[in-house]
């Protein structure tokens, strides 16, 4: 959990560093002074001054800020009881509107930009992922499962291969996931192979309530050829490379028919598998995991998949690509808040922010040093395409808040009184505390339930 926190944190600095530093070169090419640019909030430990700002190494590893000469003028005015806002040589609201409101787009923009550079950096280095084939188990086939599932409503079976979603060829299950996931409640063309046969069948995945995406309710078709064994099943002498062919009789063709009979067999299970092509046979005591269900202590299999490694062109291509499609997809998300997903659930406040940007990477790094930073940044770019969108929400107190405040001046072309604009910053900020304090309460209520 600790390294988890310290990845999130790391991750999430650079982000809102990133933003953070695009506000502050736009001021000073606009000739608007910055005071300070600190990494981290706090106490500062490390400062130093160049060309009149001065930059800070702060304790608090938490993004970073960046303080512009006179942003809080309006403050000084009402404490004088002046009706106009200072001005002064340098001050941010004594820049044009112009200025003002290119160094507010800033901060976002170099958040979309960065996002693009660094899928693009992915791409022309190249990657690899871990995956399953394109072979799906209906979720209804589980024992656990009772609710019948849009796969199963449609017509899909277990053992179906699907090759093409609105004739989109999928070569693995993360295909699927994908396109799957983007399209709640939209009708997908499934093109499927069945015992030698193709078949077309439409499908509408249902809305994950707590998510936003879309569930079709299939599981991938996993051999139950074992990757790695531990406890129970090191114990009663399985290897990887072992194939389970049996579970107290009862016939295992893939990974979720060997968790149910788990599941549903006793304290001492009779397993018969496959070495080396030859049948063996063992007793395995399962014992309780984290989640209380009985466990064998093994995993499976994966497809190892890699990109190509893309010319610099065609990786800029694709990154502009990946980001404009996540864009996308985060603009979806917001519409998807107004028609029965449960917030708790699918609004993430800096918590849980943290604790999936930490997790991405673990993860990541586990699979290697490569993997690891390719997993941390690609959730990075994620993250910089949604703080590029949601900054530009028109929310007092937020960029574009602050953009349509100074647009509101420019049409008028009479500055705003320091009142209104103290009102108007009261306002935003009662709603981003509100918005805070309930993502906050709901990524308690989520790192509680892990």
């Amino acid at each position: 959990m600790f390294l988890i926190i310290v990845l999130g944190l790391i991750g999430l600095g650079i982000v809102v560093t990133v933003h953070e530093a695009g506000h502050m070169v736009a001021a000073k090419l606009t000739g608007v002074e910055v005071e300070a640019f600190s990494i981290g909030w706090g106490p500062r430990l490390l400062t130093r001054t160049y060309k009149g700002t001065e930059y800070r190494l702060s304790v608090l590893p938490l993004g970073g800020y960046c303080k512009l000469k006179g942003e809080t003028a309006f403050q000084k005015a009402l404490e004088t009881g002046s009706a106009r806002i200072p001005q002064e040589t340098g001050s941010f609201y004594t820049a044009p509107v112009w200025k003002r409101v290119a160094i507010l787009v800033s901060g976002p923009l170099v958040n979309l930009i960065f996002a693009i550079l660094v899928l693009s950096i992915i791409w022309y280095a190249g990657f690899s992922f871990e995956t399953h084939e394109n072979r799906i188990v209906l979720a209804s086939d589980a024992a656990v499962e009772n609710e019948k599932s849009p796969a199963e409503e449609a017509g899909l079976e277990t053992g179906d291969r699907i090759i093409a979603i609105n004739a989109e060829p999928v070569e693995n299950f993360r295909n699927i996931q994908q396109k799957v996931a983007a399209s709640p409640r939209e009708e997908l063309e499934l093109t499927v192979q069945r015992n030698g046969e193709e078949l077309f069948i439409t499908v509408v995945p249902k809305l994950d309530r707590q998510t936003g995406a879309g569930l079709l309710g299939v599981y991938p078709w996993i051999p139950p050829v074992l990757a790695g064994v531990d406890g129970p099943a090191s114990v009663a002498g399985l290897r990887p490379g072992d194939r389970i062919l049996e579970i107290d009789g009862r016939g295992i063709d893939h990974s979720i028919a060997l968790q149910d009979a788990v599941r549903a067999g006793g304290s001492n299970l009779h397993v018969v598998y496959e070495r080396n092509g030859e049948i063996r046979e063992t007793n395995v005591a399962p014992d309780t995991g984290e989640t209380g269900e009985a466990r064998l202590g093994v995993s499976f299999e994966t497809i190892t998949q890699s990109s190509p490694s893309l010319s610099p062109a065609g990786a800029l291509v694709q990154g502009v690509s990946e980001t404009w499609e996540t864009l996308a997809l985060t603009v979806q998300g917001i519409g998807l808040l107004f028609r029965g997903v449960d917030l708790s659930q699918a609004v993430a406040g800096p918590v849980r922010i943290v604790y999936f940007t930490g997790e991405v990477a673990q993860q990541g790094f586990q699979a290697g040093v490569g993997a690891g930073f390719s997993s941390l940044f690609n959730f990075l770019s994620l993250l910089s395409v949604i703080l590029f969108f949601m900054n530009l929400l028109p929310i007092p107190v937020l960029d574009g808040g602050q953009i349509l405040m100074n647009l509101v001046e420019g049409v008028r072309r009479k500055p705003l009184s320091p009142r209104a604009i103290q009102r108007y910053q009261m306002v935003g900020g009662l709603m981003i505390l509100a918005l805070i304090v309930f993502a906050l309460m709901s990524d308690f209520i989520f790192l509680a339930g892990r």
